[in-house]
């Protein structure tokens, strides 16, 4: 061939090279590509099985975590829907056959593995009047149908803290011999420390202190502080604790006044709070810890058809007034809007049928008041959600749960305090809000309600699900910070 023909093959065949490889690179990366239009974080590539088994694909139809031949598990949205609806009908078109779901390895299918101490009974259930059936005994039987059934945790005020009892119960059931469900626990308990991407402290820190956060005599000490002093002591000498300073490790503290005399000491953990209205920024922080919500003491809206026109009252409130701290604009909004139509602005507490009585008042009005009390959260905007009332929230300093996968301004109104004590403001606001407005945040309310139920045993994305997934979400930070600690390490030895 003449040099000028092998000059112009030389770029085709050039060219020709680049669209094969590039062809190539798209068709392997197309495989592990999903749309990022959730705002969810991508969880770790180990929580989802890459696909299904052959022996299981007759299945598809019936278990929402099944698809089809070796196609990868779409992520879930913040409603646990597929971001992906089209993964869902390619799923269900695959078999016509029903079959009972599929058991699984709940270890290969949780989101982050959790290291429980074998706590003595007097930080946990002990304290609910528990008592183990032998010496070596450490936790009540959580087997489905078991006699005794696991103690339950007391109802009134102490309920909105139960928060620990909950992770409790569900670490003790997701290593129970029987395994769940496949996608049923967000966190998994593991036997070895070494294995576990966090370690759960099962101290009832909040029950603590509503029971014994004032001596008995002759007692000279609250029972309620001895805890936490023998807690500091167990846990700083704990090999699992000095491993990396308690950085992974997880404490429940929800009752704002719970865990007062050990938080500073055990401040390097996460910690699970109501807010951090009491709590200086060098104990708790939202970098480091998670807030979780309060168990709702109003009754959930189920089967809701109370639609704008079905709920008479145009805002409500039944609670405290008169608050100290931060809650003093409770008195102010009292003074301002208690003579307004439509408008229910009342004093309210548990002892006079309270949340039987804020149920009925939340079913009937179109928006519910979350105003700062003592401390910037209560448990009334949670009564709210689950009442499917557009929640008003005023308090500047709120933290809200899972805020980095949940818009609350999707069903909520937020107002500036200093614009709420305004004259005319907050009924000028809200007498402007649409009926299609309003029932847009209506519906959102019945769609996110779930993530705010306890219960056990939990079910796929409730508050304790989600209370999980948010503590999975801190896993990447704490290990940088510990890789980050453990750089000069080897060379500070040989000093």
């Amino acid at each position: 061939m003449a040099p000028r023909g092998r000059t112009l093959l030389l770029p085709l065949a050039a060219a020709t090279l680049l669209v094969a490889s590039t062809i190539f690179l798209f068709a392997a990366v197309g495989a592990r590509w999903r749309p990022a239009d959730t705002g969810l974080p991508v969880p770790p590539h180990h929580a989802f099985p890459t696909a299904v088994p052959a022996a299981v694909t007759s299945t598809a139809s019936s278990s929402p975590n099944a698809t089809a031949g070796d196609k990868e598990l779409s992520f879930l949205d913040e409603n646990g829907q597929p971001d992906d609806p089209s993964s869902v009908s390619a799923s269900s078109s695959t078999s016509s056959t029903t079959s009972a779901p599929v058991r699984c390895d709940p270890r290969a299918d949780a989101a982050v593995k959790v290291f429980m101490y074998d706590l003595p009974p007097e930080f946990h259930f002990g304290l609910l009047g528990w008592s183990p059936p032998s010496a070596d005994s450490v936790w009540p039987d959580v087997t489905p149908g078991s006699s005794p059934p696991p103690p339950r945790y007391p109802g009134g005020l102490n309920q909105q803290h139960s928060v620990e009892y909950w992770l409790t119960l569900d670490l003790l059931s997701s290593s129970s011999s029987t395994p769940p469900p496949c996608g049923r626990h967000s966190a998994v308990r593991v036997a070895d420390s070494r294995d576990a991407d966090l370690v759960f402290v099962p101290f009832f820190a909040s029950l603590s202190y509503n029971r014994h956060s004032r001596p008995v005599p002759p007692e000279k000490v609250s029972r309620d502080r001895a805890l936490q002093e023998k807690l500091v002591a167990y846990l700083t000498a704990r090999p699992e604790w000095r491993r990396f300073g308690g950085a992974d490790h997880v404490i429940v503290a929800h009752h704002p006044n719970s865990l007062l005399r050990a938080r500073e000491t055990l401040s390097p953990a996460v910690f699970v709070l109501s807010d951090f209205g009491r709590y200086p920024p060098r104990v708790a922080s939202l970098e480091k810890d998670v807030i979780a919500p309060y168990k709702h003491m109003a009754k959930t809206f189920i089967n809701d058809s109370a639609e704008f026109d079905d709920r008479p009252t145009l805002l409500y409130f039944r609670g405290a007034i008169y608050r100290k701290e931060g809650g003093s604009i409770r008195q102010e909004l009292y003074y301002m809007l208690k003579d307004e139509k439509d408008v229910y602005f009342s004093f309210g507490s548990v002892q006079d049928h309270g949340a039987s009585k804020a149920s009925q008042g939340m079913h009937s009005s179109k928006f519910c008041l979350n105003i700062a009390g003592d401390t910037p959260s209560s448990n009334r905007l949670f009564d709210a959600i689950v009442s499917h009332c557009v929640p008003v929230i005023i308090s500047d300093n709120i933290e809200l749960p899972y805020e980095d996968v949940l818009d609350y301004s999707k069903f909520s109104i937020f107002v500036r305090s200093s614009d709420a004590v305004k004259k005319g403001y907050l009924m000028q606001l809200l007498s402007g809000v649409s009926k299609q407005q309003w029932t847009k945040m209506w519906n959102r309310l019945k769609e996110v309600d779930k993530h705010f139920e306890y219960q056990y045993p939990s079910q796929k994305d409730d508050a304790v699900q989600m209370i999980w997934q948010a503590l999975s979400r801190k896993v990447p930070t704490i290990k940088l910070k510990v890789h980050r600690s453990s750089r000069f390490s080897r060379s500070d030895r040989g000093k």
